[in-house]
């Protein structure tokens, strides 16, 4: 039986987005960051439940700025599909990492096809607990994101709840994946999951894939420095 037809909104290689409700995303390991420590351009496997890769997403940063603002850099990253198309781009600016100055927080653009904006997910700020919120195209609200008040990935992994705009409804969530001792030890090299409804618009679906990588940034891409300290 042939699969039903994509919506008519949905934006050109995002087609099969709509047909799944779960995303795995791998970071690749970088050799020459794990034994310098010299920072390099994240790559990362998208995958589906099954692990067949679906989507490739690729940094694109120069060197000055990796090495130099480290995790709170701002950054492109380009998704591509199978066949080396770029479907999917996302844009973080350089914004401000402390939560005692609630004016320019963290924020990243979605944009699918590339250069057509089709979300945005920015950060809500809040005292304790790592809070965003998911807009449309419009920058209308539309689901919120609650990280844990500890953010520490020792053992166990790590959830932030994806939910309705009254906190009432738990829809989905993103999961950063426990992965062991040694490479988290001496790695940044980082695992997710996301989940989210099956039936929820392919736009929002690709701006949770912002949020993944957005997440990724700002509490788990560690210095192998920082990484031992805050393990021990």
């Amino acid at each position: 039986m042939p699969a039903p037809p994509p919506p008519l909104n949905c934006p050109p290689g995002l087609e099969y987005l709509t047909q799944i409700d779960q995303l795995l995303i791998h970071q690749q390991i970088e050799l020459l960051e794990v034994l310098t420590g010299f920072e390099t351009s994240n790559k990362y496997e998208i995958k589906n439940s099954l692990g067949q890769r679906i989507y490739f997403a690729a940094e694109d940063t120069d060197c000055c700025t990796r090495n130099c603002c480290g995790p709170s850099r701002p950054f492109t990253m380009r998704i591509l599909d199978n066949m080396g198309r770029e479907v999917i781009t996302l844009e973080r600016p350089l914004r401000c990492t402390s939560c005692c100055f609630p004016c320019c927080l963290q924020e990243i653009e979605i944009q699918a096809p590339p250069g057509v904006p089709v979300g945005y997910v920015t950060q809500t700020w809040h005292p304790c607990l790592p809070k965003f919120t998911l807009q449309n195209e419009r920058r209308e609200d539309v689901l919120r994101i609650t990280g844990p008040c500890i953010v520490c990935s020792c053992c166990a992994d790590v959830d932030f709840e994806i939910k309705s705009l009254d906190d009432k409804y738990v829809v989905g969530k993103i999961s950063k994946q426990w992965t062991g001792l040694v490479r988290e030890l001496f790695t940044d090299v980082d695992n997710f999951g996301i989940q989210f409804p099956l039936d929820l618009d392919v736009k929002m679906k690709a701006a949770m894939l912002g949020a993944c990588f957005l997440i990724d940034f700002m509490f788990f891409e560690m210095t192998r420095s920082e990484q031992r300290a805050g393990m021990w």
